[in-house]
């Protein structure tokens, strides 16, 4: 009897330290950039097994919104909160969240004349972090969301570069300038100056819509796609647009028109479903 109830008592501690358990977050985490010219920072979310285990994980990279940094979405989305709770209800897989900086104003994560942001992130900045960290570096397992500018560049990483990523989840996303009269209206604004071949140029590599006229079909169906967008957000045109688009195209995706508007409360409320999302895609089969 006092051998059962040893037992009892050791599986209920084993299962309350497994509950007790959450993961890490690191918010200043430092790299230097021969591409930018400078150091850049970032930071990383560690699921609650990862001291305790000697496996890979997989990934997503989560991008902030514009005037916001690597701190913001753990900061004002509660990344940690939200994710140990997803993965302990069962609905996210254990998975390492990686937060980049690219607070530069209208720049981000593209490159935009000497800013070469784009270059940076996939020639040194990935192969950087899944060195350092435990990451299965397979497709498969390569994740991208991020919200307003960040959900810009989850949709133009992933149209770009559909190779490397199993799913994009765009919140609130910056599409892009809709035509390229816009673009130039946005420059004049910002009192910049571009030849008119940049500006072509910029309009092609960084428009969702373009992209998905120029890019081949069934690379862009490698990828799975949820976009969420709130039916007050000022983006709410060219997320519509995009996924009229898509439909146009039969490319496969996940469209929600949430009650919102361009908020933290409204993307908190998005990160759930994204982890989930995420988390389906790197189980398939």
């Amino acid at each position: 009897m006092k051998t059962l109830e040893a037992i009892v008592i050791l599986c209920f501690a084993m299962t309350i330290s497994c509950y007790s358990q959450t993961g890490k977050v690191y918010d200043e985490l430092k790299m230097p950039s021969k591409i930018l010219k400078g150091e850049r920072k970032y930071a990383v979310y560690l699921p609650p097994d990862y001291d305790t285990s000697e496996r890979s994980y997989p990934v997503l990279y989560l991008l902030h919104g514009a005037g916001d940094d690597q701190t913001g979405w753990i900061q004002f989305g509660e990344v940690l909160r939200i994710t140990d709770e997803s993965i302990k209800e069962g609905i996210a897989t254990s998975m390492i969240i990686i937060m980049p900086d690219a607070n530069t104003g209208e720049r981000g994560y593209f490159n935009v004349g000497d800013w070469k942001y784009e270059d940076f992130f996939f020639e040194e900045f990935m192969p950087y972090v899944e060195k350092k960290y435990r990451i299965k570096k397979e497709k498969r397992y390569r994740a991208v969301a991020g919200l307003s500018m960040g959900g810009g560049g989850s949709f133009m990483y992933a149209l770009r570069h559909p190779e490397l990523f199993s799913s994009s989840c765009p919140l609130s996303a910056y599409v892009g300038p809709l035509t390229i009269e816009d673009l130039k209206t946005q420059i004049t604004r910002m009192g910049k100056s571009y030849t008119e071949e940049e500006i072509q140029s910029y309009f092609e590599n960084y428009n969702a819509l373009n992209l998905l006229e120029s890019k081949p079909v069934e690379q862009i169906k490698s990828v799975k796609w949820y976009i969420d967008c709130g039916d007050d957000d000022f983006l709410y045109e060219g997320n519509s647009l995009v996924h009229i688009a898509m439909k146009k195209k039969g490319i496969p995706h996940e469209y929600r028109v949430r009650e919102g508007a361009h908020s933290w409360v409204y993307w908190r409320s998005a990160l759930p479903k994204v982890l989930q999302f995420v988390s389906d895609t790197f189980h398939q089969n």
